[in-house]
């Protein structure tokens, strides 16, 4: 080994660093690509809230959802953040084990912020929280996080804002002008955490200013970093979805699957999901796709039946 090469081992050792190898000058950050005549099959995970609905308290603990995921097969499974019995980092670990053990990945972390307010105060909390759920994904193992605008808070509750179709007045004195800006300065703020953890952030086209691919696009365009990208959720445009679809499909890192055995919680659609597969093809989408079932039958035989519904049709290849 000659000298040059020496020195220069022994002074990244001394910081901890060992490069082998060329060095190859920083660039722009590339998103990686699968070729299209890739025919792995996308995997299908478990929306942990699948089970929960935020009602059913036979499924509030995520160790039982993680189990029942397993027992019908799945892939993986997102977890709601708010379903977490603890925040907790050991009991963050005894989570990740229980999903290596069952032969699960943890692929997602669906939480919920509220970036979309004058209130300074609480725009700050929100960034704060959301930076706490990316060191959480983090200590999970999970490489994908939910995130949300939140919503203006004018509607009474979320029954009411369903009952509105999503739609809802900004507070006055107030602009959607005004909600882009602060919305985008926040996730901003979140961005150098994401890179730290390595855990994309994921829009969610949900009510508030992601309610409309319009919206979605400014903020992940104004942000403009990969850690910020979108989750594509397939349920959350009301009318004409397809077309909707096809506008932040090419920014999606995870999808979400929506079905409605026994009726729907809040709304019921029908989604063909041969064509939103064409739309994913087209896109070249080869991530996860989580299953949200949000109906009214009992989840012991929704779920599976979900599962092959989403298997038999999100056929990407």
């Amino acid at each position: 080994m000659d000298n040059t090469r020496r020195e220069f081992i022994t002074a990244a050792a001394a910081v901890g660093t060992v490069m082998v190898g060329p060095v190859v000058a920083a660039g722009p950050q590339q998103e990686p690509t699968t070729p299209r005549f890739s025919t792995r099959p996308l995997r299908i995970g478990l929306a942990t809230y699948s089970l929960w609905q935020f009602r059913n308290p036979d499924y509030h603990s995520v160790e039982k959802c993680i189990d029942l995921a397993a027992m019908w097969e799945f892939d993986s499974v997102d977890i709601l953040q708010v379903q977490l019995e603890r925040d907790d980092f050991p009991y963050l670990q005894q989570l990740k084990r229980r999903a290596f053990i069952q032969g699960l990945d943890l692929h997602g972390f669906s939480t919920h912020q509220t970036f979309l307010t004058a209130d300074a105060a609480k725009r700050r909390t929100n960034v704060e929280h959301t930076i706490f759920c990316l060191e959480q994904a983090y200590a999970l193992g999970i490489p994908s996080m939910r995130v949300q605008t939140g919503t203006w808070g004018t509607s009474k509750d979320f029954d009411d804002l369903m009952a509105h179709r999503g739609i809802e007045p900004t507070p006055a004195g107030r602009t959607d002008e005004e909600g882009y800006k602060w919305v985008i300065d926040c996730f901003e703020k979140c961005i150098p955490t994401a890179e730290k953890c390595g855990v994309t952030m994921g829009l969610e086209n949900h009510w508030g200013l992601g309610r409309t691919p319009e919206g979605v696009l400014r903020v992940v365009e104004g942000v403009n970093s990969p850690w910020l990208r979108v989750t594509c959720d397939v349920g959350n445009f009301l009318e004409d979805p397809y077309d909707k679809l096809e506008a932040i499909a090419r920014y999606a890192t995870l999808v979400h699957a929506k079905t409605y055995y026994g009726g729907g919680l809040w709304y019921s659609l029908d989604l063909d999901y041969a064509r939103i597969a064409a739309i994913l093809r087209r896109h070249n989408y080869h991530g996860y796709v989580t299953l949200e079932f949000e109906g009214k039958e009992d989840p012991r035989t929704a779920v599976p039946k979900s599962l092959a519904l989403l298997r038999n049709t999100l056929v990407i290849g």
